[in-house]
């Protein structure tokens, strides 16, 4: 039988090559290996306890509560998440201390994080209605806020609305236009952006690597004890496509139900740091650019991400707890 090739018929180019993009035989080898260690539901059950555990480390005693298990079988889990480095340890008296190894923890953050929302089931989520018109929809939108910010260029405000827009997008899971989004973001950046240091209230911002848990606590947690005295912002180097199902009651908890347009995960920007007078990391292992007068902290306090309702319950109690720490610093200055 004769075929007859068409013009979409898969041939090698001369100019392309498949095995240059490709991951190394050595690298996939080592990937592969940390995946199967991976590939337990137990041991990703103490992964998510130890990343869970705002003290940021679990003891060995802890951890066999997950499960019906002789010591010895949770010292054999332990020990092969150890074999791919993935976790340390430390033996203190008789007992040994589990940690996430630091090079490590983006890594093992953004796993917990991507599939957490797809492991706990289905949640409700807010939709934002297509647009025919997106390019149209954006500079209209640029038009409203330029009125609205009058001291910064046109230019400045229609490049932060696109920006904005486009680096939401990035992260949609639902193909959608998401402009009401852009527009609590580009709004953000262009109050962060006209801030007067001298004159304004105290600004904390909050960074976590997926803006879906800890830093969006945190953040609304000093907006709500601070009674307006402190402004918070949260964002992620690599925000999720939406905050935690099992977080998003207890944000609703503390700003109001009818704020949950305002709960997202938001990119970190530059802007955001440089209005901040505080900028703290939340133990995950993440990097700010570095600005002059800018203070910085790290908190290390446990990770939401599979964590159980009273886990993630604690973890907010904590976060509670050094957010009034934090208040009283700024307040009293």
């Amino acid at each position: 039988m004769n075929v007859t090739l068409t013009d979409d018929s898969c041939a090698p180019a001369a100019t392309h090559s498949v095995v240059s993009h490709a991951i190394g035989q050595d690298a996939a080898a080592s990937v592969a290996s940390t995946l199967k260690a991976l590939s337990d539901p137990l041991r990703l059950r103490m992964l998510s306890a130890i990343a869970s555990d705002p003290r940021g480390e679990s003891c060995v005693c802890d951890l066999a509560e997950l499960a019906d298990v002789s010591q010895p079988t949770v010292s054999h889990h332990l020990k092969v998440l150890k074999d791919v480095e993935v976790l340390t340890s430390e033996r203190r008296g008789t007992w040994v201390w589990y940690r996430i190894n630091p090079e490590l923890r983006p890594a093992v953050t953004a796993l917990l994080d991507s599939f957490a929302p797809v492991a706990v089931g289905p949640t409700h989520r807010i939709e934002y209605g297509g647009l025919e018109d997106v390019d149209d929809a954006l500079t209209h939108l640029a038009a409203s806020l330029s009125d609205l910010y009058p001291a910064l260029s046109r230019d400045l405000v229609k490049a932060v609305v696109r920006e904005s827009y486009t680096s939401l997008a990035k992260a949609a899971r639902m193909k959608t236009h998401l402009l009401s989004l852009t527009e609590h973001f580009a709004r953000q950046r262009l109050t962060d952006i006209s801030r007067d240091r001298d004159t304004g209230l105290p600004q904390v911002l909050f960074v976590c690597v997926a803006n879906a848990g800890r830093s969006q606590l945190a953040a609304a947690l000093v907006n709500q004890r601070s009674g307006g005295r402190v402004i918070a912002r949260s964002a992620g180097s690599t925000p999720a496509t939406e905050i935690h199902p099992n977080v998003q009651p207890l944000l609703a908890e503390i700003t109001g139900p009818d704020d949950e347009q305002e709960r997202f995960p938001k990119p970190l920007t530059d802007d955001a740091v440089r209005a901040a007078d505080v900028v703290i990391t939340m133990g995950c292992g993440d990097v700010c650019p570095i600005i002059p007068g800018v203070h910085y902290e790290d908190w290390a306090v446990g990770d939401p991400a599979l964590a159980s309702l009273g886990g993630v319950a604690a973890i907010r109690d904590d976060i509670a707890h050094r957010v009034d720490v934090l208040l009283t610093s700024l307040t009293n200055r």
